[in-house]
């Protein structure tokens, strides 16, 4: 039976390359059934793949006494294994409090953060862990009932980057390491080796690995698919073990295509991205298929939100009906502090907190609300930006017809005694009015003339407007105003551009 097993396990990591000649593996070792179980298979293994083995034990805290009497166990068995060992204690009730999570959850991230840092600190390759077959039954079934799309019910994969686990940054020291796409390879050797194996092995090996009596506890979610529902399922279909480990392999492939795609569409549809927002191209995704466009939202969520693990089915289907459907201006909640915003072109992706002039592209914005005073002749420098406006005055036979006809939209010829001496720029203001050039003198509201020309509504109030006396002369990148306009009566140009500092 023992040698079986071993060849069953050998054969499943050369099928899913999860070990090379000369591997540093990091094993978590709790003490239980399967952690002692593939630790003894690899130790067997060593010769075969010439590994390097170190061992890795979290004392959560969670169960008094046992808690320090599994790490005591561990020791034991690292020290007559003559392995190296490392152990962190950590009080998982109070970051699972601190950080609004469950106890599992926080457990979870906290033990792999500290696998992850293990494994850089003494340059391994892989990190290993114990969950099989029955583990692989209970993760599917969980998600499924949850809710989830095909990520979920793939269930957990033989091989995985640490990195795409979506752990808390702030557990490292530094996050460079964790968040490289070939950081550390997580493997589970027993992915395919039922619970009964396992138990089958340590008698057979002489193994005497403790038990966790908290795995009882069906008040844990977990813990009831475990002993109440699988057992009830039993009933209906005794294969449905088999089945649902079939089903997470079917997904896993499905999964992966998806992925492929999902890397596709996004060179596509996406506009801009930031380590604080995403903008994505409107009419590119609305021509992707419906699973792309909610595995493009996804991404886009996962993308800024890098520890969440689960994104509600009903938050993503909001949104692509918004993005379908809305008009421009409307919202949608995401995950985390989250929000999708439809503009015109495009929609956004940003926390619901962040300021607006943060989502402003670099042009000259005016990013406060005083006016201000402008040099005449000279240069003024926009607050806050890398821009300044350069003014000068020129005579009018020093300005040709193709300056005006050529002239950059951040760049005005305007009457200088219509300007006067005391221009300002200031942000718009509720009533304000101006006439487009080039509409004969018709007056406009400066707030519908934005609308019209489809500036986002979150950039229009830092859109600059040249006021004098009162008066709009010039929406800054988008037309002046008529009165100010060259005439032939003109007797000074006002020579206003915009540019870099």
């Amino acid at each position: 039976m023992i040698a079986s097993l071993v060849q069953k396990i050998t054969e499943f990591c050369q099928k899913n390359n999860l070990l090379a000649q000369h591997d540093h593996v990091v094993l978590g070792v709790s003490g239980g059934p399967d952690s002692l179980c593939l630790l003894d298979v690899l130790e067997t293994l060593r010769p075969t793949f010439d590994l390097t083995l170190t061992i890795a034990h979290v004392n959560h805290q969670l169960r008094g006494a046992d808690s320090q009497t599994d790490e005591a166990f561990v020791r034991t068995v690292a020290a007559q294994r003559q392995l190296p060992l490392f152990v962190e204690s950590v009080d998982v009730a109070a970051i699972a409090a601190q950080r609004k999570q469950s106890l599992e959850e926080a457990a979870r991230q906290l033990r792999y953060a500290f696998l992850g840092r293990v494994a850089h600190q003494v340059k391994a390759t892989k990190i290993a862990v114990g969950h099989h077959a029955d583990d692989q039954v209970e993760t599917v079934l969980m998600h499924f009932l949850r809710g989830t799309g095909l990520a979920g019910l793939r269930g957990m994969l033989p091989l995985t980057d640490l990195a795409q686990l979506r752990l808390t940054p702030n557990d490292f020291p530094s996050s460079s390491f964790i968040l490289h796409p070939l950081s550390f390879r997580l493997i589970r050797p027993l992915l395919e080796t039922s619970r009964r194996e396992i138990e089958a092995y340590c008698q057979a090996r002489k193994l005497e690995p403790r038990q966790d009596f908290s795995n009882q506890d069906t008040t844990f979610f977990r813990n009831r698919l475990r002993h109440e529902l699988i057992p009830q399922l039993e009933t209906y279909n005794p294969n449905i073990r088999q089945i649902l480990q079939r089903t997470a392999k079917v997904m896993a492939a499905e999964a992966e295509f998806l992925q492929e795609q999902v890397a596709l569409a996004w060179q596509i549809v996406i506009h801009s991205e930031s380590t604080e927002k995403i903008e994505i191209d409107l009419a590119a995704w609305r021509n992707l298929p419906l699973a792309l466009k909610r595995s493009t939202l996804r991404h886009a969520v996962q993308t800024l939100r890098r520890s969440l693990r689960d994104i509600n089915f009903e938050h993503i289907e909001t949104a692509v009906n918004l993005i379908e459907k809305g008009s421009v201006g409307a919202k949608a909640t995401l995950p985390q502090g989250l929000m999708l915003t439809l503009d015109y072109q495009t929609f956004v992706i940003a926390p619901e907190d962040i300021p607006l002039d943060s989502t402003l592209p670099d042009q000259p914005y005016l990013r406060q609300p005083q006016a201000l005073a402008l040099n005449l002749p000279g240069v003024t420098p926009l607050p806050d930006t890398n821009w300044q406006l350069r003014a000068i005055f020129l005579q009018p036979d020093q300005v040709q017809l193709d300056q005006l006809n050529q002239a950059d939209r951040w760049e005005a010829y305007l009457d200088a005694d219509i300007v006067g001496p005391q221009p300002v720029l200031r942000p718009r203001r509720p009533g304000d009015i101006f006439a487009p050039l080039g509409l004969g003198g018709h007056r406009q509201k400066v707030n519908e003339f934005m609308i019209n020309r489809k500036i986002p509504a979150g950039w229009r109030q830092f859109v600059p407007l040249l006021v004098a006396a009162g008066q709009v002369l010039w929406v800054c990148g988008y037309s002046p105003d008529e009165r100010a306009r060259l005439r032939p009566a003109t007797r000074r140009v006002l020579h206003l551009k915009f540019e870099p500092q």
